[in-house]
């Protein structure tokens, strides 16, 4: 059989890891002597599976014999002709190469989409016995193998790390087994400290899981259900979509619950009864006050965050001041003011102790403050730079006073509030009830049924927006998209931006449209447009949004912030409608498709950036797609062909030269 290295060069000697559990490398020859190739290894990050193909590469392990691995090697030489040479280390084709011909890979959505299809590729015809895999390969692709590995049962969310469900451990394992080779399939769970073996063995055992509608109306398919079957159509069609089976069946547990509700009500109302007279009317007064003080404090708590808004936009750069609250809690300086556009104030954004750029929200400032001293920010700062970063802090800290800032003075309460309390107080008081021995008693049952009445009242309203749910926000986008012009008064059918918002099919469709209306894109030249519209595809992943990312030109900046303002009208209406919001433009990729469209190599683009060449692709891929629908909806002859020209920079290179996975 093929052979294998005898040991590793650098790094830890093959065998096993840190905490007892075994190695990458152990993992792989193990199933590899066992005859349990070809597997598949998930690894819920895409620096392990790269660090996995480098383990094996650096332990000189073999998986296929090199005649084989030559002929893999022409291969994939022939499927990426049409790359530019100078690209190919940026896309870390040499290790990729390298692995490939020694029978393993990895698989992850920052690969270049053509990478993973040959991954793919030669993995379902067994000319490779082992990739290492984000959970992505798991959906929707079919690579069956004789064995799947899960080295941990915890995946990161985005937020926290969380245990894998039933749901998930079957999607994984169920790549294991080939159809007509194998007789059964293995799941090889890797054991480490802490765990439970009786719970790989409940995520193992459980088998049947609710199938769960992800379908929702959006902008552009309205417009495009008013104009071919017509609105009320539209909404009866809707009626019968599978998402709306699922809410009218949830809907028989909620009514269940509010009948019940209703007859423990009864019960307390009944034991809420005084002799001496009408106790619900007396506890009625109790919550009133209740409440009032509870509004007073709320108001209270409003006007603390308005004087904490209007202390925020009189700072000025080079500020030092203390944020009083939340993970940011500490001192501050800041690095670019507040600014207001059509009435949205965006807050200041500064750099921390800790040397993190962060722009304000009022959590991170719920009173007022005031700045203690000030110092100098250089003019041509860059937040990107962590240098520039490094020394601003550096600065900070050495002018931050040593004893805590002043405390600010309180806001006052309204009088207003304390006269209505007071007025209620006294009602209480000369109610016949008040004079009662059981009074308490009495009071208990009371709270127990105002606390079951807002339950219930809630139930009710749950009741009444599932029922044709799917439907009515059909209809709440309709409201929106007739009060701003893209159906007609009544909207019952499409209005001339209608018919171009019908054209527009990406995720942020409305804001897409609302910019082509305003103007907004009309004097940018084709990489700036590009740029621009860049900021409608780009989608940080997890925590790496950048809350002041570098604009190629002032042009571009300019343009994203007329995009974010439209967007915050955008999110006012569907706030007022209960709709989900439309997410923000974000232009956190702006720069880099400035320049990449301008003709720079892929290797000055991604220069310094975190973002993966397999992202860019991806991402500039669904750009082209995006500014051909703009050169198609375009409302003006230049606009047009600015797109059309836009299609054409961006489209060049390894972007042209992989598909759209």
């Amino acid at each position: 059989g093929p052979g294998r290295g005898g040991g590793s060069r650098g790094g830890r000697p093959e065998g096993r890891a840190r905490g007892g559990a075994p190695s990458r490398v152990e993992v792989i020859t193990t199933l590899e002597r066992e005859g349990l190739l070809p597997a598949i290894t998930f690894i819920f990050s895409r620096v392990g599976c790269e660090a996995a193909v480098g383990q094996l590469l650096a332990a000189g392990v073999r998986l296929i014999p090199e005649q084989q691995g030559m002929r893999i090697r022409r291969t994939v030489e022939e499927r990426i002709a049409a790359l530019d040479d100078e690209d190919l280390s940026v896309l870390g084709y040499w290790d990729f190469v390298e692995g490939l011909s020694r029978g393993f890979a990895a698989h992850h959505a920052g690969m270049l989409p053509l990478f993973r299809e040959i991954v793919e590729e030669l993995f379902t015809t067994a000319s490779i016995r082992a990739v290492f895999a984000t959970e992505t390969l798991a959906l929707g692709i079919n690579m069956p193998a004789k064995t799947v590995v899960i080295e941990k049962l915890t995946k990161f969310n985005g937020e926290t790390h969380a245990e894998l469900t039933p749901a998930e451990y079957t999607q994984l394992t169920g790549r294991a087994g080939r159809r007509g080779i194998d007789i059964e399939g293995h799941a090889v769970v890797l054991w480490q400290r802490g765990l439970d073996p009786l719970a790989v063995g409940g995520l193992a055992a459980t088998r049947t899981y609710p199938l769960r509608s992800s379908f929702r109306p959006t902008y552009n398919m309205a417009v495009n259900l008013v104009a071919t079957v017509g609105r009320e159509t539209a909404a009866e069609i809707l009626e019968t979509s599978f998402a709306q089976f699922q809410a009218d069946r949830a809907v028989v547990g909620l009514a269940t619950t509010a009948r019940r509700n209703q007859e423990a009500l009864d019960a307390y109302a009944e034991a809420m009864q005084c002799h001496l007279g009408d106790f619900a009317s007396y506890a009625s007064l109790r919550h009133r006050i209740n409440r009032a003080q509870k509004e007073g404090s709320k108001a209270r708590s409003a006007s603390l965050r308005a004087a904490a808004e209007v202390s925020l936009t009189e700072l000025r750069i080079g500020d030092v001041f203390r944020i009083p609250a939340g993970r940011r809690a500490g001192w501050a300086v800041v690095v670019a003011p507040a600014r207001s556009y059509r009435g949205q104030t965006d807050l200041p954004t500064v750099v921390t102790e800790d040397r993190q750029v962060r722009r304000l929200t009022l959590v991170d400032v719920p009173r007022p403050i005031e700045a203690v001293t000030s110092i100098r920010v250089p003019r041509n700062f860059n937040p990107k730079n962590p240098k520039a970063r490094r020394d601003l802090a550096t600065s900070l800290r050495i002018a931050v006073p040593h004893e805590p800032p002043p405390k600010q003075r309180a806001v006052e309460a309204a009088g207003g509030e304390d006269a209505r309390i007071e007025d209620l107080r006294r009602q209480l008081k000369a109610h016949p009830c008040h004079q009662c021995p059981d009074r308490e008693e009495h009071a208990r049952w009371a709270e127990r049924w105002w606390r079951l009445k807002r339950e219930n009242t809630a139930v009710q309203r749950k009741i009444a927006s599932r029922t044709t749910s799917v439907a009515r926000t059909f209809e709440r986008i309709c409201d929106v998209l007739a009060d701003l012009g893209y159906l007609d008064e009544d909207g019952t059918a499409t209005t001339d931006l209608g018919e171009k918002l019908r054209r527009l099919y990406t995720e942020k469709d409305l804001l897409a449209a609302q910019s082509l209306r305003t103007g907004t894109w009309a004097r940018l030249d084709v990489p700036s447009l590009a740029a621009v519209v860049s900021s409608l595809v780009h989608e940080p992943r997890h925590d790496d949004a950048d809350p002041a990312p570098r604009m190629p030109n002032d042009e571009v900046a300019e343009a994203i912030r007329t995009m974010d303002h439209l967007w915050r009208e955008i999110n006012d209406r569907e706030a007022e409608q209960a709709l989900p919001e439309t997410g923000p433009p974000d232009g956190g990729m702006a720069w880099m498709v400035h320049r990449w469209a301008s003709g720079q190599s892929l290797d000055v683009v991604l220069r310094g950036q975190e973002m993966a060449a397999g992202d860019f692709v991806r991402r500039c891929k669904q750009l082209v797609d995006l500014l051909d629908q703009i050169a198609d909806a375009a409302p003006t002859p230049q606009l047009r062909e600015t797109a059309r020209k836009a299609v054409r920079a961006v489209l060049r290179g390894v972007v042209a030269a992989d598909r759209l996975d």
